[in-house]
């Protein structure tokens, strides 16, 4: 297996991986609470923070994710919450969380390049992360964008250093709005054009109609002439 092969295939592993974990996240950690996860991020920090031993619980080793959800009771209100997945455990634990509101700046680092790399400053709180790919921080952004354009209806958060593809979540969504547009100005006039080919074939049918009535009525008239 060459270099390439081997790399796409731990690649498609680690999303599988991902996908499986988000899933679990989403049943353990929002179910319960009637929210809804709409995307998350598996990262880990560019830079470690010194925190007491006793401040984590001494629970070693641990992933972290980065997770968007809204809540199902309207009026609809749209969080980001730290959720630890602790070495040896299956479970997930909610950590820190933030109203999105809170959410003041989103760095994405570099706008020449794909990255993994990203910022996220709150009213309290300023954490610089690395994703486990670019992809996955790519689609993140994208939902995170939509998100706040959604559901914040005064003060967005300030996106940065970021690739138009990272915001994207509203292009993707007017595009496929457009197609469905699209499609149903089609279907309209093809309708219309129908309308109009019907319309006429019943005008050229009444037109051979009257046709051969006035050609009856003559043929009528002859055949009494001659008769005569």
């Amino acid at each position: 297996m060459g270099q390439r092969s081997w790399e796409n295939s731990l690649c498609a592993l680690l999303d599988c991986s991902a996908m499986s974990a988000k899933s679990a996240i989403s049943k353990e950690i929002f179910a319960p609470l009637d929210e809804r996860m709409l995307g998350a991020v598996q990262v880990k920090r560019r830079t470690k923070k010194k925190i007491p031993f006793l401040a984590t619980g001494g629970q070693g080793e641990y992933l972290t994710y980065i997770c968007l959800s809204v809540t199902n009771k309207k009026p609809t209100q749209a969080s980001i919450t730290k959720v630890k997945q602790f070495e040896g455990s299956t479970s997930f634990v909610r950590r820190s969380q933030w109203m999105l509101e809170q959410l003041r700046q989103v760095n994405g680092i570099d706008p020449n390049r794909d990255s993994a790399e990203f910022d996220l400053l709150f009213e309290n709180a300023f954490d610089q992360w690395v994703a486990s790919t670019a992809s996955e921080k790519c689609t993140f952004f994208q939902i995170l964008h939509h998100t706040c354009q959604r559901y914040l209806t005064d003060r967005k958060p300030e996106f940065i250093n970021c690739q138009s593809k990272l915001m994207g979540g509203n292009s993707i969504l007017h595009s496929a709005a457009d197609s469905v547009t699209s499609a149903v100005q089609k279907a309209s006039q093809a309708l219309n054009e129908r309308g109009e080919r019907l319309g006429r074939a019943e005008e050229k049918t009444e037109d051979m109609k009257n046709s051969a009535q006035q050609f009856a009525e003559t043929a009528h008239k002859l055949a009494m002439k001659h008769k005569c």
